[in-house]
């Protein structure tokens, strides 16, 4: 639940956020106790947002407020009558309509908010109530297991002709355990793939089928099969990965008409359902098969998880009863690990909007490359730019000054993107009005970073590159704090460009006197600008990393080698597939398209 929290404080960029659920007193009289808090609190019991979460559990439905003082009979007063600022929460409801809690955000002062701010609250208490109700329904398998483990003791201490009765009971205990195991593994996966592998493990554990396999139905009404990635390719999942709702499929029958689908031997395959299904079953040596739909909320199925065995099988009613409650497990981890892949996927479109698209300017050669953290949610602020100047154009071989940056906004989430978008714009808008020098530009953006409040902390390098005679180019930079920027020429070692001035913040005075650097390049130079993602991992030497970094520079830039092969080995090489932090590189080459 605190996780909950804090993504209810992010999202809606409030300064705090709660979770409560409801529990029942005297009388069975309906109550709120808040469980989470963002940020963690020493003490939960805060008389003010406890009376606020109960006008939710009274009201029933989203409660949002620009202003607690301004309302005489607002949320809060008989508990506190000093409410004040803004507050915005939403009850939580499982199953048939229970009321399982309030997930609410408050803000001390006053503010507005909109139908955006509504739609991520409700989102979020969709995914809020889907982890409650696998919380109860791990705590009814605890207690079913604890149970069971009972009368097992008290069964063993029964004569040899309760022996069958133990047998039974032991039969009970590994499936309690095993939907115990399933509410609590289940409730930890947040991507379909850990979905799949997760349910194909459960199943296969205990019931032991041939097969265990994973259809989401989509929004047109279409059949697609989860893979196992981490396994071997399967023939059904290879060959019919894709198919109609409406198709002769029992996978597709059990999604359709929302009901378990017995395949019990391959006789009722070959009366009932699509040739191929019979080929497909054949080639795997598949006998029989169940099918279970995956239960959703906003409709009623979400796909269908289907068991298949390698001889004739008959689930008894007890097998059923399992595969349904695991359905219904899966069916929540789905509808979660969908939500949050959307939420991402919009999150990183609009960072990816937010980057260049890198100009073709006359003697230079350009690539950038950006990759998101691979254990964040989000999305963060790094980000690169590259734009001409307006002026200082070489007459004689019409070749345009250029601007180039690399920064990181300091945060991990959508705020930091949102914040890079206007440092990037404000940076621009800088160098159009004063492109003397980057630390003009550079002291431009910072008085209006401080005159506009915008908030905007973190590192940087700007750079602009003017015409030279004989192809050169004069790279003329200020380094905000950011790590160096490495030079590489040909059939040489690469250099660290270490000059550097203090970080962006917006407590911090803005500087007039920032250092300009200048280095001539020549035909044949490649100049690497990068984010702290590249070089910074746990457990590794920052200076060995950023040797490596060089070597392999100065090897592509004396083999000339495409920029864009490069950048990408260096992020494979030197960070791999599971770094933590955001990637941005930018790579330029001195070309020898034109001669001055």
């Amino acid at each position: 639940m605190d996780r909950f929290a804090r993504l209810a404080a992010r999202v809606l960029a409030a300064p705090e956020a709660v979770v409560a659920v409801t529990t029942r007193g005297p009388g069975d009289a309906l109550s709120v106790e808040i469980v989470e808090c963002w940020p963690p609190q020493p003490s939960k019991t805060d008389p003010v947002r406890a009376a606020l979460c109960r006008h939710v559990v009274r009201a029933g439905e989203l409660v949002m407020v620009d202003d607690l003082s301004a309302r005489d009979d607002g949320p809060g007063r008989a508990a506190a009558g000093t409410a004040v600022g803004a507050f915005a929460g939403v009850p939580l409801f499982g199953e048939q309509g229970v009321l399982l809690g309030v997930l609410a955000v408050y803000d001390s002062t006053v503010r507005p908010w909109d139908a955006g701010n509504r739609q991520d609250l409700e989102d979020l208490a969709d995914a809020a109530a889907a982890e409650l109700q696998l919380r109860a329904s791990a705590a009814r398998a605890h207690q079913e297991r604890r149970g069971a483990e009972l009368a097992q003791q008290e069964a063993e201490r029964a004569t040899g002709h309760a022996r069958q009765g133990v047998q039974d009971l032991r039969t009970r205990l590994d499936r309690s355990e095993l939907l115990l195991r399933a509410a609590e593994l289940l409730a930890s996966t947040s991507r379909l793939d850990e979905v799949r592998s997760t349910v194909s493990e459960l199943v296969s554990g205990d019931l032991k089928p041939a097969y265990v396999g994973l259809v989401l139905r989509g929004d047109d009404d279409m059949m697609r099969r989860s893979v196992d990635t981490r396994s071997a390719p399967v023939a059904l999942e290879e060959q019919v990965p894709l198919y109609s709702l409406a198709a002769r499929w029992p996978t597709a029958q059990a999604a359709r008409e929302n009901r378990l689908i017995s395949v019990p031997d391959r006789q009722t395959l070959v009366q009932d359902y699509d040739p191929q299904t019979v080929t497909v079953f054949d080639q795997m040596g598949l006998a029989s098969a169940v099918c279970v739909p995956l239960p959703g909320t906003r409709r009623p199925t979400l796909g269908t998880l289907v068991a298949a065995w390698d001889e004739p099988h008959e689930t008894d009613v007890h097998e059923r009863a399992v595969l349904t409650v695991i359905a219904g497990y899966t069916a929540m981890a789905v509808e979660r690990a969908l939500h949050l892949d959307e939420r991402i996927s919009v999150a990183r479109q609009l960072q990816q909007a937010m980057l260049t698209d890198l100009p073709d300017p006359l003697g230079i050669e350009l690539a950038a490359l950006y990759r998101p953290a691979a254990s964040e949610d989000w999305v963060g602020g790094d980000w690169y730019d590259a734009y001409p100047l307006l002026a200082g154009q070489d007459a004689d071989t019409m070749r345009t000054p250029l601007a180039v940056t690399v920064g990181d906004v300091t945060g991990h989430n959508t705020r930091a993107a949102t914040l890079m978008g206007q440092a990037r714009s404000m940076l621009r808008q800088a160098d159009i009005e004063r492109a003397n020098s980057p630390a003009d530009a550079l002291a431009s953006f910072e008085r209006a970073n401080q005159h506009l409040r915008t908030g905007i902390s973190g590192t940087l390098i700007h750079a602009h590159l003017l015409p030279r005679p004989e192809g050169t180019w004069l790279l003329r930079w200020t380094n905000a704090g950011h790590p160096p920027p490495l030079l590489a020429r040909p059939g040489r070692e690469s250099e660290l460009l270490t000059d550097h001035g203090i970080m962006l913040h917006p407590n911090i005075r803005p500087r007039t006197d920032r250092p300009v650097h200048e280095r001539l390049l020549e035909p044949g130079d490649v100049l690497l600008l990068y984010t702290d993602g590249l070089i910074e991992h746990r457990g590794q030497d920052f200076d060995l990393t950023l040797g490596r970094a060089a070597r392999l520079l100065s090897q592509d830039a004396t083999n000339n080698a495409p920029l864009d092969h490069t950048i990408n080995k260096l992020a494979d090489t030197l960070a791999g597939p599971k770094h933590s932090d955001d990637i941005v590189l930018l790579a330029l080459r001195i070309g020898p398209r034109t001669v001055g």
